[in-house]
């Protein structure tokens, strides 16, 4: 397998993927070598932006070029500080810890080159975040300087879902084993699966569905090839109400701190 060529006898495809949390669908995804930077596809993924949206990302797209470029076309983004980022504080917003915020701060890149890339001010936000239970101190940045702290933390805290989507289409679509190896067949496969997703969620949709994405697929596999309405026999199963599992967000979220 030449194509997604990873390591000496290792290879590898990545999916860069971007999710809307507002009804938990993909909107844009990328089938791409796992080999380079994921900030490469950065542009790509956000290309469809408009003023006023947010974007929530993973430390591995963080390209000061972008990020400035995304600030002029007014687009909100949120991220955590990488360990090797030089940010300098030019002003503190909170002069002590208030609650599980525990600094909130105006920066600027430190190095003047990088500064280059970009040359304005960010928010840098300390604060303790569950993660599996336990506390720990994580290190956001934004380029809105008017919300409040805890919802930076708790927009990124929403970016956390995206793998819950990953799981489902993983373990539930068996995406995670490939039926080829060449570049057209694992595309093919991904995009099949994300195609199936989106037809499920349609499904859920139409019929109410109130119980697990896992059993919503398992009760359409077992009735595939039967010759009956899909839509009446999603809508008759079960005799008690169910719970419906699938994480996503309602329409409007509200977060502390938004007007």
């Amino acid at each position: 397998m030449l194509w997604p060529r990873h390591r000496r006898r290792k290879a590898a495809a990545k999916l860069h993927l971007r999710l809307d949390l507002q009804n938990f669908l993909p909107a844009f995804a990328i089938v791409y070598a796992a080999k380079g930077h994921d900030n490469t596809k950065a542009h790509e993924l956000c290309s469809g932006l408009k003023s006023g949206e947010i974007v929530v990302f993973d430390m591995a797209y963080i390209d000061y070029k972008h990020l400035y470029l995304l600030n002029q076309r007014e687009v909100f983004w949120v991220c955590r500080v990488k360990d090797n980022m030089k940010l300098r504080c030019v002003k503190r917003l909170s002069k002590s810890p208030n609650g599980r915020i525990l600094r909130d701060d105006l920066v600027v890149v430190a190095k003047s080159k990088k500064r280059k890339e970009y040359p304005e001010r960010m928010r840098r936000i300390t604060a303790v975040v569950e993660v599996n239970g336990k506390d720990v101190e994580m290190v956001f940045f934004s380029n809105n300087l008017e919300w409040a702290a805890s919802s930076i933390c708790d927009l990124y805290k929403s970016r956390w879902s995206i793998e819950t989507f990953f799981k489902q289409i993983k373990q539930t679509l068996n995406l995670g084993a490939f039926l080829g190896h060449n570049k057209n067949a694992i595309q093919w496969q991904v995009w099949t699966a994300l195609l199936m997703y989106v037809l499920l969620r349609f499904l859920h949709a139409c019929c109410d569905w109130e119980h697990s994405f896992t059993r919503l697929f398992t009760c359409l596999r077992s009735v595939l090839w039967q010759r009956r309405s899909i839509l009446d026999y999603l809508k008759s199963y079960g005799t008690a109400g169910g719970h419906f599992k699938l994480l996503w967000s309602p329409q409007q979220s509200f977060l502390s701190g938004f007007a």
